[in-house]
């Protein structure tokens, strides 16, 4: 039995709701087709968002969007996105698949799309190949309440009132696809761009995210953070930034070699769930170096680009990214947020790349058809976490599996305002089931009830079969201090206790 302690009278703080966010790039079928329609496609829409995918992403709550890239990003020109549909640019994707982008999803549909799902905007600017001044002016299209040349303009394409924005990432993947430089070089960029995203709404200021490191590299975070922190902001001690990000895709047979999405072996899956744990061992190394600046935590790490990376489905465009979504990936979702709850201190907003048809989605779409895929209903059955008090949570009893070093069951736990208790938890094991004890320190729970998510690790949903992997009830019992439930393998559990 592994027996999981949890201390409900030691609060770690705050799970930021954005931890739980999403990405939409324009990359392969994401946005067109994935999330925008054009008007006489016949899928039911509103203003051109799918119905169908807004509702479902409405359920798992989505808290904030991240948008137009990734590697997009560093060559959007936003003034290309703007005004009347015939006279936008049309010009080449280069980075995925040579296609052609048409711009008609811009910056007003962005902001549209935010409004139909209720979540916050996170923009991210062109340092790669903008300038500072198509920075600023896209900060003043968007945000100034006021005369100005970017205001009128807004007025005039149709939106009078500003928006809000609630993130601005301040380029994107600046030592590769967003220009190959240095961190030193980067780091002074990133200065003077940030300078010139204003402040125009200081009821609602805008949160300024600095490129961070890929994976492990220290060296990055080092001399980013010694350059933007050398000399702090005289009006605050945040330095220049709000947030640093950090990007970490899973690939179990390595970048040149990801493997498949639904064909892989036993030793696979287990890679697949040692490569999902080392993001915590990410967090404490980058995190250990914002330390040195930041000891009060004040920054935010934003892993603004994480999940699965495999080999593209047979015969997709492979510059599409289009992947299947099983039970495996599942695990890795649980994992993965269950670590960022773990980790609430530091990690303050996180988006799975990406939101719909491409990576680790959480939809897949084919024409009017929509499924939702198991990492979906993880996200769904971890939504309670939102704004929740992140609780101390401490394993016995539980061996490594398949023989690897790693945690059977995997777990996180929190407390809502109403003194709920969610816990969610995931077994590692291919093939051994788990007899779960939540025990707790000093509530004996009078209500328990859970959801899980199982199947055999291939399983997935289909077109055909767009249930075959769903939510059910869970049996959990009460047990003095606490409750007792069984974890089949690879399932992932949410319980409640009151």
């Amino acid at each position: 039995m592994a027996t999981i302690h949890i201390d409900e009278t030691k609060p770690l703080g705050r799970i930021a709701p954005e931890i739980y966010g999403h990405f939409s790039e324009h990359l392969g079928r994401c946005i067109y087709e994935g999330i925008f329609v054009k008007p006489d496609s016949g899928i039911p829409n509103v203003n051109g968002m799918r119905t169908d995918v807004v509702e479902a992403l409405k359920e798992i709550r989505v808290p904030v969007l991240r948008w137009p890239g990734g590697c997009f990003a560093d060559e959007y020109h936003w003034k290309d996105g703007i005004g009347p549909l015939e006279g936008r640019k049309r010009m080449v994707n280069t980075h995925w698949g040579g296609v052609v982008e048409d711009n008609s999803f811009g910056t007003h549909e962005f902001f549209e799309l935010c409004r139909q799902l209720g979540c916050k905007t996170y923009v991210n600017g062109n340092v790669g190949s903008g300038t500072v001044q198509e920075m600023s002016e896209w900060v003043e299209y968007m945000t100034f309440d006021g005369v100005s040349p970017m205001a009128q303009l807004r007025e005039t394409n149709g939106h009078k009132e500003p928006w809000r924005v609630d993130y601005f990432g301040v380029g994107n993947e600046n030592w590769g696809c967003g220009g190959n430089m240095t961190p030193q070089y980067y780091a002074n960029l990133y200065r003077r761009y940030q300078t010139y995203v204003r402040q125009y709404n200081h009821d609602a200021p805008i949160q300024k995210i600095c490129g961070g490191p890929n994976v492990d590299d220290l060296k990055w975070t080092k001399k980013v953070l010694k350059t933007c922190f050398a000399h702090p902001h005289p009006k605050g001690a945040h330095g220049y930034m709000d947030g640093l990000s950090l990007h970490y895709y899973v690939h179990p047979g390595g970048w040149e070699n990801k493997g498949s999405a639904l064909e892989f072996s036993e030793e696979e899956f287990y890679t697949t769930m040692q490569k999902a744990l080392y993001m915590e061992e990410l967090i404490y190394l980058h995190g250990g170096v914002m330390d040195e600046y930041d000891p009060e935590k004040k920054i935010g790490l934003i892993v603004d680009e994480w999940g699965t990376w495999y080999d593209v489905e047979p015969g997709t465009n492979p510059g599409f990214l289009y992947q299947q979504n099983t039970m495996r990936d599942a695990l890795v979702a649980a994992v993965t947020l269950n670590i960022f709850n773990n980790h609430c201190d530091r990690v303050k907003m996180a988006c799975i790349a990406q939101m719909v048809n491409v990576l680790q989605a959480v939809l897949l779409t084919e024409g009017p058809q929509m499924i939702k895929t198991p990492t979906w209903h993880v996200f769904h059955m971890y939504r309670d976490h939102q704004g929740a008090q992140a609780l101390p949570v401490k394993a016995e009893g539980v061996g490594t599996v398949g023989g690897e070093v790693m945690p059977a069951v995997q777990v996180s736990a929190s407390v809502m305002e109403n003194g709920e208790i969610t816990v969610t938890a995931a077994n590692l094991s291919m093939t051994e089931s788990q007899t779960v004890r939540l025990a707790l320190t000093a509530k004996k729970p009078e209500r328990a009830d859970g959801t899980l998510l199982a199947g055999e690790a291939h399983a997935h949903n289909t077109f055909d079969d767009p249930e075959a992997v769903k939510e059910q009830a869970l049996a959990v019992t009460l047990d003095g201090d606490g409750a007792v439930f069984t974890l089949p393998p690879c399932g992932v559990a949410a319980v409640r206790l009151s």
